[in-house]
């Protein structure tokens, strides 16, 4: 069975490096380091018009941390859905929980709503639902297309037992796709233990700064940060190494 492949991405140039190691989609992001944020439609736009044989998915996540959300981030998701949709992106990225960690119906009604025809996901935030396989008849219920998941895990190679028990209780109504630390040493073992058709991951990798002048004193971020001379960029060579490493 061939594998298909989704490929986080944070840019323009990342989503090109995708499609030209092979990959089928990906879903466009900001902020990687938050775990992924809606990016600006000016770059889901820029995007579309570079690519041409790729699909490109839309995280719709107005913050990092949880996913319980109030009224004006709602209002805010449901305005960007809409845009992206407007815009041409192929599908967007969803998620929305109660205080309970249970799938928040409404405000996903809502979100479908807005996105129309396009095939919609749900994003790790199924990791944080206090009954996973609820959660996923939830997700059916609502029409949506795919779920990414680690298994409830910290990696997708932890999750697996729960991951291939998901795919089993999802049959054919909705697709259960693993992401969350996949790499060329360990995609072979996740897809024999789960039995999945479809995988996600990023191929990120350090690339210096451009700045020849650089003043190391001050920084842009919080405590918890990252060099600012350092970009982390998409690597289509660690794509392919991936997909080789599945026998794709």
């Amino acid at each position: 069975m061939s594998l298909t492949y989704e490929i986080c991405v944070d840019s323009t140039q990342a989503a090109l490096a995708a499609e030209r190691a092979g990959a089928h989609r990906v879903e466009l992001c900001a902020a990687l380091f938050e775990g992924g944020i809606t990016p600006t439609i000016g770059t889901v736009a820029a995007t579309l018009a570079a690519v041409s044989g790729i699909r490109v998915h839309v995280i719709i996540r107005p913050r990092g941390g949880d996913f319980i959300f109030d009224g004006h981030e709602v209002a805010a998701m449901e305005r960007d859905v809409a845009e992206v949709r407007d815009a041409g992106a192929h599908g967007v990225v969803i998620g929305a929980l109660t205080p309970q960690g249970m799938v928040d119906r409404p405000v996903c009604e809502r979100l479908i709503a807005a996105a129309g025809d396009l095939p919609v996901t749900f994003h790790r935030a199924f990791d944080m639902t206090v009954d996973p396989y609820d959660a996923l008849d939830t997700l059916v219920g609502l029409g949506v297309r795919r779920v990414l998941t680690s298994g409830q895990e910290s990696s997708v190679l932890e999750g697996a037992p729960l991951i291939a028990s998901l795919v089993r209780h999802a049959g054919d109504r909705i697709t259960v796709m693993p992401g969350g630390g996949v790499t060329e040493r360990n995609i072979g073992r996740i897809v024999a233990q789960t039995g999945v058709s479809e995988i996600h991951f990023a191929a990120l990798t350090g690339e210096p700064s451009p700045a020849v002048h650089r003043n190391h004193r001050p920084f842009m971020g919080g405590e918890l940060r990252q060099p600012e001379y350092l970009r982390q960029i998409t690597s289509a060579g660690l794509i392919s190494d991936v997909m080789r490493a599945a026998g794709s």
